[in-house]
């Protein structure tokens, strides 16, 4: 188990922070699945009517820890393996947990939202984030794609052609450009306090109207995302292969 996510309870909302601050969050293997069982925790609590994410330290998450997965290629390939009951692996439910919920979760982000970090980020319900705060879709500078459901995230939220931009690139972007493009819901230079505000408001509908608003739109919006998750793994593999060959740059 990991303690580099902690989960604490106040009144109907929990709080989850990634608590690595050394390493600006840099995600490890059991990092990701501590975050999958903490978000099977909160929806197992029918009191809680939201959910805070956000990052302790200077960022929310700068991505994947490479160094430190790769420590351990055995459990990465173990990691990238999907149960058949969820259809994710534990890269893709460490984000997809989140949209499993019945709560809205909202992720409060500053600093670096990067690689593995943005895609948790992406499959909150909202996001609130700091003028300063940058994204960038970074899997192609270690010649990847994005595999932790960034794929069905962002073809809800903008275009294909940012999408692609973004992907493509690797380049990241500021809050400005962020949320003129979709990628965020709102730049505050008091998210945590905004974040508060929408969970304060969404507290006094229906808690049942709350969780079939977002199953609605999570089952009907485009396509099948167990299909979406399966391309995602079926695109990455042949990368990781060739990452492994020494390959990755021809």
């Amino acid at each position: 188990m990991s303690n580099n996510v902690s989960l604490r309870f106040e009144g109907d909302r929990a709080y989850v922070a990634l608590d690595r601050p050394d390493k600006h969050n840099g995600l490890t293997i059991d990092m990701l699945r501590e975050l999958a069982r903490v978000a099977r925790t909160i929806g197992g609590r029918k009191d809680i009517r939201a959910v805070i994410l956000s990052g302790n330290g200077p960022s929310f998450s700068s991505g994947l820890d490479v160094a430190k997965a790769m420590s351990n290629p055995l459990d990465v390939v173990r990691s990238f393996v999907p149960l058949p009951w969820t259809g994710t692996n534990d890269f893709q439910e460490a984000c997809w947990a989140w949209r499993r919920l019945p709560q809205p979760v909202i992720a409060v982000v500053h600093g670096r939202c990067y690689g593995g970090g943005l895609q948790i980020a992406l499959a909150a319900d909202f996001r609130f984030v700091t003028p300063d705060s940058e994204f960038s879709v970074m899997e192609a500078k270690h010649g990847l794609i994005p595999d932790m459901t960034g794929a069905a995230t962002l073809s809800r939220l903008i275009g294909i052609d940012q999408a692609l931009l973004l992907t493509m690139t690797a380049d990241p972007v500021d809050a400005a450009y962020a949320e003129r493009i979709g990628l965020v819901t709102e730049v505050s230079a008091d998210p945590l306090a905004a974040a508060e505000k929408l969970a304060d408001r969404i507290a006094t509908r229906s808690p049942h109207a709350v969780a079939s608003a977002k199953k609605l739109f999570d089952r009907s919006w485009q396509s099948s995302v167990r299909r979406t998750l399966a391309i995602e793994r079926a695109t990455q593999l042949p990368l990781i292969i060739r990452q492994a060959l020494g390959k990755g740059s021809e």
